[in-house]
């Protein structure tokens, strides 16, 4: 699928890591893919396997076509119903068109805090 980190998340908010526009949103919540302002195409998967939950615990805030700025609040999860439901919240973030580019590379940091930048791009 391509690069990217795997984040634990300890608040039950998915953020734009970006700016850009919400190219896909599963009904479910559980998923979605941004296309940055530069292009970069990132999938987002709240926990593992959270498609078969089919939505319970998810709070949808943006749709399909809207335009996000860095830090905007895309969906609420529910972290206790997650893992009680017997799935994990950890949470990919994939550059989904890595060949398109040098390299992705992580940043090396053992936590991510709102709004930081934790992949480095190299075109």
């Amino acid at each position: 699928m391509g690069k990217g980190i795997a984040i634990d998340p300890s608040l039950g908010e998915l953020v734009a890591p970006a700016d850009g526009t919400i190219t896909t949103m599963f009904p479910t919540g559980h998923a979605i893919g941004l296309t940055t302002n530069d292009g970069v195409e990132i999938l987002m998967h709240i926990g593992m396997n959270t498609v078969a939950i089919e939505g319970k615990g998810f709070e949808i805030l943006v749709k399909q076509g809207d335009q996000v700025k860095k830090g905007d609040l895309l969906v609420k999860f529910d972290l206790t119903a997650i893992k009680e439901a017997g799935y994990s919240t950890i949470t990919p973030i994939i550059v989904t068109n890595t060949p398109n580019y040098l390299d992705v590379l992580e940043m090396n940091q053992e936590d991510v805090l709102q709004g930081e930048d934790f992949l480095a791009i190299v075109k």
